[in-house]
């Protein structure tokens, strides 16, 4: 069975040392599993929450863009994206801010952190609360919920995010699946071997300390980073605790199982702190020194990266357009083309339960979808220049006659006086596809009186 993962950075830093040993690394090693549909983005509109400097946010987009690439993520395996190029995300944020309950956001934890500390110094308790932050957690299941990811890798603070995805889906399958589970429950993936660096001072690294090391920074500026690394006062020669050192944990995140034993062996036996230091900037230069000159040609080719993620973003959206289309028909949002048509005596033809679906995209182009009865889609049209070309393609259909359908390994398409005019989704193999054009067959078969 494949399993649907999916990540998203906030686009509103550097990526430093810590981001990279605690998700950019981990994710790219669970992506190249033969087993894993992964879907990575740039999570810029939950930017927009936390940052209100253009600039920043866009040198952020850029730096973390490259950074993935530069650490090894294949575009070809992967789907990769921004958050902001997906218009659909956006819209089924609306579709389950309307079903997502008050008091379920009000128990938010960024929001709940915001209000306690008004109340702490007699504020307001919404004072500087903006509906992003309120909201936030609706736009993060969105997020999750519109690929029907099965896990998301999270750290222990946004757990509860995930559990409200999964609340806020269950909801909306409730109200309007009629039987069927629009929305996979997604979990949340925790794992507990991926390291939390600290950074120079102890703590946890992170941009809020100021006290990261810039994972693809020149080789001068991160020795200049390890060199204020805070250790103990003991003086070369004297024993050092391994366990207790912020600097070992840092060697340890990227050294071989050798160099760890040898580098602990030489602290224990008094190696100075100077030549510690020396060693971990050594051994970091050589696992990234590769990966930071990819990086900065990168950084230099903007245009390249945009090319890659606009690329990743029509990738995405062949899964979220058709699937926010079922999502609008669930809702009532629904084309007036989709009613059952009336023929000429006033009688309604009998229903066979499938039905079409027209929608225009955000080039002009018309489409059509044919959505069997329990809502699965059998066919998405190619474009059409205008609504009464796909029109007439969707009535010719509703006629009845011979179809024209070529198999290709686990889908098919339709053809029309020889051209291509809609092709099925991709199935999990065969049988299933097989089984998909029988039912397109009984959906178009002609009716009998």
């Amino acid at each position: 069975m494949t399993t649907r993962i999916l990540t998203g950075i906030t686009t509103t830093g550097t990526p430093h040392l810590g981001n990279y040993a605690g998700a950019i690394r981990p994710a790219i090693v669970a992506s190249r599993q033969s087993d894993a549909d992964s879907f990575y983005f740039l999570a810029d509109y939950h930017a927009l929450i936390k940052c209100d400097d253009p600039l920043r946010i866009q040198r952020s987009r850029l730096e973390i863009a490259a950074t993935w690439l530069a650490a090894g993520l294949d575009v070809d395996r992967v789907t990769f994206y921004r958050q902001s190029d997906i218009p659909e995300i956006t819209e089924l944020t609306w579709l389950l801010t309307c079903v997502a309950a008050k008091g379920l956001l009000n128990r938010a934890h960024a929001y709940k952190a915001s209000v306690d500390k008004n109340v702490e110094t007699g504020e307001d308790p919404d004072a500087g609360v903006t509906m992003g932050l309120y909201s936030y957690p609706v736009l993060m299941a969105a997020d999750i919920l519109m690929f029907n990811a099965h896990q998301v890798p999270v750290g222990r603070d946004q757990i509860q995010h995930v559990e409200m995805a999964r609340d806020i889906g269950q909801r909306f399958n409730h109200l309007f699946g009629k039987g069927k589970e629009f929305f996979v429950m997604p979990e949340a993936l925790i794992e507990e071997s991926v390291a939390t660096l600290p950074g120079l001072d102890g703590r946890k690294m992170s941009k809020s300390y100021d006290n990261t090391i810039p994972l693809f920074s020149s080789a001068k500026d991160m020795k200049d980073a390890i060199s204020r690394i805070v250790t103990d006062s003991k003086a070369p020669g004297e024993a050092k605790d391994p366990d207790n050192s912020h600097l070992f944990t840092l060697y340890q995140a990227f050294a071989t199982p050798e160099q760890i034993a040898e580098f602990r062996s030489d602290l224990l036996q008094g190696l100075g702190w100077g030549e510690a230091k020396s060693r971990l900037f050594t051994l970091l230069d050589s696992e990234l020194g590769e990966a930071r000159e990819n990086y900065h040609g990168l950084i230099e080719r903007p245009a390249d990266l945009e090319d890659i993620l606009l690329a990743g973003a029509e990738k995405a959206r062949k899964v979220a357009t058709p699937f926010l289309g079922e999502l609008r028909e669930a809702v009532g949002l629904r084309s007036f083309r989709s009613n059952v048509q009336v023929a000429e005596t006033g009688k309604k033809k009998a229903a066979k339960g499938a039905r079409f679906v027209s929608f225009r995209e955000d080039d002009g182009s018309f489409r059509f979808r044919l959505l069997a009865a329990d809502g699965e889609q059998l066919l998405l049209s190619r474009n059409f220049a205008d609504g009464k070309a796909a029109g007439a393609v969707s009535k010719q259909l509703q006629q009845g006659g011979e179809l024209d359908l070529r198999t290709e390994a686990d889908s098919f398409t339709l053809w029309l006086d020889g051209q291509c005019v809609a092709d099925s989704p991709v199935f999990s193999d065969a049988a299933a596809r097989d089984a998909a054009i029988e039912s397109l067959k009984l959906a178009l078969a002609p009716q009998q009186d």
